[in-house]
């Protein structure tokens, strides 16, 4: 899996044509993995629960090759109006729906997207391991738990978690901190970065210390390219080796962040950015 994404939580109310433009950029980039989420159509111009998934789906079953050049990952578990049901019953409907929407036979990685509590993780891991049976699911994956939740599921489950995916960019360093990235390298589980631009604040610098919005455009001048491209690098320096997932649906702004993966952050660079980003110096 490449260490850039392409996140689907935006592919809506455009042409079909603009949809698969930002789908096969990213593929040409080598951004293989493309994560969406059958939430994914509530906000951002979306019409409808599984609206994302309908498009992607679309998209596919109009260009099957490009089936082939991507690890398909979706994500369930979020119920509007309850929020959060993870019970058996529950997700199994939910994976069963979003594989109709997606017009596939297999998910390759189907993540539970938010932690729901009032759900034992034996019941959950049950459900999850019969969809990995059935050939239905490729890979489990768990996004926006702790480490904790994170370790519960994956004491019941008869294969190890592939991924967790946890808000990470230099404007929301918590993975560094709450343990989430330790646990990914104990265990050697991928971390994927959702909102790794900080939603979008580190590229217009609304909302950001100062401080960390000077150092990154320190580096940017050092290295020749923009702020938010130095952002996605730091993302990606961590030795975790997370994957950034990027939501923008703009093909050429994919081409210029995928140059992320040249800009060289050594030690020094990255401690400044978390110096910056936390306004505190280490001790």
């Amino acid at each position: 899996m490449g260490p850039l994404g392409v996140g689907c939580w935006r592919l809506l109310a455009r042409p079909d044509d603009e949809l698969r433009a930002v789908l096969e950029t990213g593929l040409d980039l080598g951004m293989n993995l493309v994560d969406t989420a059958d939430i994914y159509g509530l906000g951002w111009g979306g019409k409808a629960f599984g609206e994302a998934e309908e498009n992607l789906g679309r998209i596919l079953s109009g260009a099957p090759h490009l089936r082939d050049r991507m690890v398909l990952a979706t994500k369930g578990g979020i119920v509007p109006g309850v929020p959060y049901d993870s019970g058996r019953d529950a997700i199994t409907a939910a994976c069963e729906a979003s594989l109709r929407r997606l017009q596939t036979d297999v998910i390759d990685l189907y993540q539970i997207h938010r932690p729901d509590m009032l759900t034992h993780p034996a019941e959950l891991a049950e459900a999850l391991s019969a969809l990995r049976t059935a050939g239905k699911i490729r890979a489990v994956g768990v996004s926006n738990f702790t480490p904790s939740q994170h370790e519960a599921l994956a004491a019941h489950l008869p294969f190890p978690l592939a991924t967790t995916q946890p808000e990470y960019s230099a404007a929301h360093l918590a993975p560094l901190r709450d343990g989430t990235f330790d646990l990914c390298m104990r265990d050697g589980v991928l971390p994927l970065a959702w909102s790794p631009l900080g939603r979008g604040r580190l590229a217009d610098g609304s909302g950001i210390r100062p401080e960390l919005i000077a150092v990154l455009d320190r580096l940017a001048e050092r290295e020749s390219t923009d702020r938010a491209t130095v952002a996605i690098a730091f993302v990606l320096a961590h030795p975790s080796s997370p994957v950034a997932l990027l939501g923008t649906q703009q093909p050429a702004r994919l081409a210029q962040l995928a140059a992320a993966t040249g800009v060289q952050l050594d030690r020094n660079d990255v401690y400044d950015v978390i110096e910056a980003a936390e306004g505190v110096r280490l001790p």
